[in-house]
Formats: structure tokens, C-alpha cells, sequence
């Protein structure tokens, strides 16, 4: 899989991606470190973009809560 992401005002992430069909989200910390994020519905991923901090959202709502994987390498969009 193969996703482009987009780049995000956060001081923790630095792009974020999202696949709505396999409802896929793609993480990218500053560090460079890539996480997907498996079952995760749009309206999670729309609320984490809104989010005042995007980090906390991250971590109140998405991690612990749905299957992950590390994915190699960062890919952002510019």
C-alpha cells in the first residue's frame, strides 16, 4: 500500500494519511517513524485533522484502539 500523506501543523507528527475504501490511516512522526492504523473510520480520521492538538487526539482516540503496523521509510506529500 502506497499512500500519500499530507503534512500537518503538530509538534509529534509530522504528515498524516488516510485510505477511506480499507479505512487506513497513516501516521508519520517528526522522528520519521510510520504507523497504519487498520479499521478506522472517517469520521475518527476527520475529527483527528480538527483536533486542537493532533497528538493528543492521536493518542486519546486512535492508538490502543485499532490494529497497527510499523511501516518503513517516510513518504509525504509537499
Amino acid at each position: 500500500m502506497n499512500m500519500n500523506r499530507e503534512l500537518v501543523f503538530s509538534q509529534a507528527i509530522q504528515a498524516i494519511g488516510y485510505d477511506p475504501r480499507p479505512q487506513v490511516l497513516e501516521v508519520e512522526f517528526q522522528g520519521g517513524r510510520i504507523y497504519r492504523y487498520f479499521h478506522v473510520p472517517a469520521d475518527r480520521y476527520d475529527a483527528l485533522l480538527r483536533a486542537p492538538s493532533i497528538g493528543a487526539y492521536l493518542n486519546r482516540e486512535i492508538k490502543g484502539r485499532y490494529a497497527y503496523e510499523r511501516v518503513e521509510g517516510p513518504r509525504y506529500a509537499h
